[in-house]
């Protein structure tokens, strides 16, 4: 981390700055906090390069590639603004090691540290294809070193697997000497391109020598182009990576691993599983962590806030930008989820009023924490791990099921305790059916549900995810982004006590919903919606669904509050 330059922002989309933590070829990385006080990184578009459509078109593409990726070792944006005047993109965060500044600075990894490296990074990749893009550009300086295991970083260039060549300049972007065959050439790619680039990580994080030896980029392009006629000699690797060398190395996609197959083979080899971690890096890389880790601790707290004067931010001195947008999902308390975003159905005056209401409320109540992961990754945390969620307390044990005193709190102002009206619909039936691969995002203020997440930032209050190929199910899941308190009746009252008291964990995953341990028939829930308004829904049965989630039938009732 280096101290912020004359010429950097103070602020950007509402994230106070406090340090510079990186440069890249787009842009510059600043360490920033959310509204929970955890760190999160934001990477700014370069001015000179804010007004040229070719790189706002890159940087675009980076948002929507990272957006669509979730899954282990994948390291996701949370939040962003692709039309201000300088774009933005902040991810989550975790300190850690670049593995090209750890080769740099203490020498290659031994052999076990590789082959858990490689197959942790197979699996990210498994992830990034099974959304159907390729990264096209796997490089040391994407990947980062936690004491948690690696993560893989920098969509900037990544495209859909059925996407034409982004070309620059008349020739093909990435980095030369970590590209395939097919890339170099400037011929379409499969995701078997991001594997040539892996054996290539490989080889150099296990020796500091590169399979097409050294020299100019275009030089080593070259040789690579070429593989097919002359291949690199892999006899001064060591014998237990030759074998995966040889395979992610052949000039033909096709007969490069799948990367569930080079994790299988990596585990096997390296005799461990590829999630155990325990020393799993060298000690001065241990210890090198561990002081990052440290100092972002002793960082003074600067949590997000709105730009004076907007709702928005500024990116520099009086300099304002568009609202900020979401990330891949709604704002959550899991890992690598997005601050709380703006409601997108209320008038500015009315979003200003809702914004100060949730600012007391957090002085209150406090927030919870979003765990940022960019520089080094480490296992979703479980239920017990994660801090609270926003605008909750810890549960610790089964929420009460008997009568609730509601405590008041800077929020219940602007839900009084008696109703002001009749319901804007009561007992409407609601079927929360979880989709094969995918995630329902559900607005209760409407009430609707959809598969597309386009237009849901900051006006859902629920999504049901059911993601195919995710490591130990961790987006199988119901996720709670507003509140969910337990009611101990159906009336207004026990509902508004149910969502200020009995509150749920944000999230729950399969296991329990598949067990009932949380959510059962007759249970009532309340919460405050995005819209400000009182939802209650009455669980009336849960069946098993696809995949055993269980589909919840619901009725909803709606009470409108007042401004």
């Amino acid at each position: 981390m280096r101290q912020l330059q004359a010429n950097d922002p103070q602020m950007v989309g509402g994230y106070r700055l406090l340090a510079r933590i990186g440069e890249g070829g787009m842009g510059s990385v600043f360490l920033s906090r959310t509204r929970g006080n955890q760190p999160v990184a934001l990477k700014v578009i370069r001015s000179e390069f804010a007004e040229e459509e070719e790189y706002r078109l890159r940087f675009l593409q980076e948002v929507r590639a990272a957006r669509q990726v979730r899954g282990y070792h994948v390291v996701p944006v949370v939040d962003h603004d692709s039309t201000g005047e300088r774009p933005w993109l902040a991810s989550t965060y975790i300190p850690g090691l670049p593995l090209h500044a750890a080769l740099e600075t203490f020498g290659p990894l031994p052999v076990p540290a590789v082959l858990q490296l490689v197959g942790c990074v197979a699996e990210a990749l498994r992830a990034v294809h099974a959304a159907g893009i390729i990264h096209r550009d796997l490089k040391p300086s994407n990947i980062l070193l936690g004491a948690e295991g690696p993560w893989v970083i920098d969509f900037g260039i990544a495209r859909a697997a059925d996407c034409t060549q982004l070309t620059r300049s008349g020739g093909v972007v990435g980095t030369p000497q970590y590209m395939s065959p097919e890339h170099v050439a400037g011929l379409p790619l499969t995701p078997a391109a991001d594997m040539f680039s892996l054996g290539l990580v490989s080889a150099v994080a296990a020796t500091g020598d590169h399979p097409f030896g050294d020299g100019q980029a275009t030089t080593v392009a070259h040789r690579i182009g070429n593989a097919a006629s002359q291949p690199p000699d892999l006899s001064r690797y060591p014998a237990e990576l030759r074998p995966l060398l040889d395979r992610c190395l052949a000039p033909e996609p096709e007969l490069r691993p799948q990367p569930a197959e080079l994790a299988g083979l990596c585990e096997q080899a390296c005799g461990r599983e590829l999630r155990d971690f325990s020393g799993w890096l060298p000690a001065p890389l241990t210890t090198e962590i561990a002081r990052r880790e440290q100092a972002i601790r002793e960082l003074p707290d600067a949590p997000m806030l709105p730009a004076p004067g907007t709702y928005g931010a500024t990116v520099g001195p009086d300099t304002p930008t568009q609202p900020p947008q979401s990330g891949s999902h709604p704002p959550t308390a899991g890992p690598g989820t997005p601050p709380t975003a703006a409601p997108a159905r209320r008038p500015a005056a009315r979003r200003r009023k809702l914004l100060l209401a949730a600012i007391a409320l957090t002085c209150v109540t406090g927030l919870g924490a979003v765990l940022y992961a960019w520089s080094n990754g480490d296992t979703p945390p479980s239920r017990a791990q994660q801090p609270p969620a926003a605008g909750r307390t810890p549960a610790t044990t089964p929420p009460s099921t008997g009568p609730a005193t509601a405590t008041p709190s800077a929020g219940s102002a602007s839900a009084p305790a008696v109703a002001p009206t009749a319901p804007v619909f009561a007992a409407r039936p609601l079927t929360l059916r979880p989709p094969s691969g995918n995630t329902l995002f559900v607005d209760l203020d409407k009430p609707q549900s959809t598969t597309d997440n386009s237009n849901t930032a900051g006006v859902i209050e629920l999504l049901y995810d059911n993601v195919n190929g995710s490591v130990n199910d961790v987006y199988r899941r119901l996720h709670f982004v507003t509140p969910m308190g337990v009611s101990a009746g159906t009336t207004y009252q026990e509902c508004l006590a149910g969502a200020q008291t009995n509150v749920l964990p944000s999230d729950i995953p399969k296991k329990d919903l598949i067990d009932r341990t949380t959510l059962h028939k007759g249970m009532v829930l309340c919460t405050i919606t995005t819209e400000h308004n009182l939802a209650m829904l009455e669980l009336k049965d849960a069946v098993g669904g696809q995949s055993d989630m269980p589909e919840f039938d619901i009725l909803l009732t709606l009470w409108r509050t007042p401004s």
